[in-house]
């Protein structure tokens, strides 16, 4: 039967219905979103799927709620919050709609629901606290959606419907670019991996363009490769390589003598024509030509080796 209502309830909003919401509208464009506690739209029925509200988790009856006892749990004994059950229902058929590849849906399916949607699953459920983020827990992305809740005296009464489909894209605009991103850097893998390949003992690695590689570094445990460059509009650059992604700390710097300098001041300190630039932090440094940037790469592995 076709899918005409999709219903959570009305009131306030949390992260978990929202993001359920991002999912579930773009697999079903024709049905209603419809805000409601009225036990009439939160009972199951072939028409409707029902997520955060309703007392009841039921796959094949299309209800995905984790407020009731016993609530839902992972294998792991996590607990899920709606966008938890919804992703594990729906997250693949979703991933297919945007355009991922077959092959590559299963991966990315595991890696966003452990890396996106699991931390909303225990946040919403009171399993971790927001305090785990530190000062930065302002700016987590359930905190940040739930700052466009409408403010406890708005007089509005349609305020919380209003908030929350003005939320809605911005929600969607997060989870689109969270799988881009995965996508993409299932993309790049056999790029890097056969960059790597084709350096073979070089601890300078060379990609066609700017793209993720850090995982296929790992893969292929190339644990001796110090610098990659890649061309980046007119120009190219030389990056260094991090130690991991939790760290800005790399495997080896760019010489402290190019530390801030630019054009002829760094082309006087390296010694090479083209040199345009180099970060203070000695992270990324470009040059105009491959044959300018190849030459800074050799002077900066000489300079660890």
């Amino acid at each position: 039967m076709t899918i005409t209502h999709l219903v959570t309830h009305s009131g306030g909003f949390h992260a978990d219905e929202l993001l359920s919401s991002v999912v579930l509208t773009q697999l079903f464009p024709q049905a209603k979103l419809l805000r409601s506690r009225d036990r009439q739209w939160i009972t199951p029925a072939p028409h409707k799927i029902i997520f955060d509200v309703g007392g009841a988790y039921d796959g094949e009856a299309q209800i995905f709620d984790h407020h009731q006892r016993p609530s839902p749990l992972r294998g792991d004994g996590q607990p899920f919050s709606s966008f938890g059950l919804i992703w594990a229902h729906y997250g693949r058929a979703y991933m297919a709609e945007m355009g991922v590849p077959a092959d590559d849906i299963e991966a990315i399916h595991t890696k966003f629901d452990t890396k996106f949607v699991l931390p909303i699953d225990l946040l919403d459920n009171g399993a971790m606290e927001p305090s785990v983020a530190g000062p930065l827990s302002i700016l987590t992305l359930p905190t940040l959606l739930g700052s466009l809740k409408p403010v406890f005296d708005d007089p509005s009464p349609t305020a919380d419907d209003d908030a929350f489909f003005s939320a809605l894209p911005i929600a969607r605009r997060f989870v689109e670019a969270q799988i881009g991103n995965l996508a993409a850097k299932a993309r790049a893998q056999s790029i890097v991996a056969k960059a790597i390949a084709k350096a073979g003992p070089s601890v300078i690695l060379e990609l066609p363009m700017g793209m993720p590689y850090r995982s296929a570094l790992d893969q292929a445990g190339a644990d001796h490769m110090l610098f990659v460059i890649h061309p980046r509009g007119n120009d190219w650059t030389l990056n260094g390589i991090k130690l991991s992604n939790d760290t800005f700390e790399q495997r080896a710097d760019l010489p402290a003598a190019w530390a801030g300098l630019t054009d002829t001041a760094l082309e006087d300190a390296s010694g090479v024509k083209g040199a345009k630039f180099c970060h203070n932090a000695r992270f990324i440094a470009v040059a105009s030509t491959r044959e300018a940037i190849l030459k800074l790469a050799e002077i900066a592995v000489q300079g660890v080796t």
